[in-house]
């Protein structure tokens, strides 16, 4: 009994580490562009894409199980998107510190791998990561060019199933698409992002 006794005291007199919060981007906040390493070394920003409407940004990585089953998905997202003006752009978050598996060489193998038709870029200082509040891989962002701004729609997840994709009853990235390319206020314009916690770099 006394064991049992010092271990409930303990538990709840230790305080609860909870994953960083981060206040990042809401719905309808305008993002800041930035200026990131791709996979092919040369710096890409949301500003080259001249033509482009907006982007469908994702957080994501090579190493998170979700993000390895939502991959495909993000893949066709570029292919269905990216010629009505909303590419895809793939960011990876992660330390590679904490996840080796998550370093710029292996995003190189990995983009070459899967052949990935968007610019697949790092954060290393995690900035870009910490400004929009991404917590998970994948954590999806959907912005729109209004007169050089980039304004948010949509933050969330691709749909509700992230084990297969033709199982999936909501389309919430797709959703949120028709109502911007219909010229609708995104109806559903933020759900919970279903994946690994990102792996950030230590502070002390």
């Amino acid at each position: 009994m006394k064991i049992i006794f010092g271990f409930l005291i303990v538990m709840f007199t230790t305080p609860l580490i909870t994953p960083e919060k981060i206040a990042g981007y809401e719905v309808g906040d305008y993002a800041d562009d930035f200026s990131l390493k791709n996979v092919d070394g040369k710096m890409v920003s949301l500003a080259e894409f001249k033509e482009a409407k907006g982007f469908i940004i994702s957080f994501t990585c090579n190493t998170c199980p979700y993000s390895v089953m939502y991959e495909q998905r993000i893949i066709d997202l570029d292919k269905k998107y990216a010629s009505k003006g909303y590419p895809v752009i793939a960011i990876n978050p992660n330390d590679p510190k904490k996840n080796p598996g998550d370093s710029f060489d292996k995003m190189v193998e990995r983009a070459s791998e899967k052949n990935y038709p968007f610019p697949y870029l790092i954060d290393e200082n995690q900035d870009v990561t910490r400004n929009f509040g991404a917590t998970n891989t994948p954590h999806m962002y959907i912005v729109q060019k209004e007169g050089g701004k980039y304004r948010v729609a949509y933050i969330g997840t691709i749909d509700n199933n992230p084990k297969a994709a033709d199982q999936a009853t909501k389309h919430y990235i797709d959703d949120a698409m028709n109502d911007i390319l219909s010229g609708k206020k995104v109806e559903v314009s933020k759900t919970k992002a279903v994946g690994c916690s990102i792996k950030w770099k230590s502070t002390s």
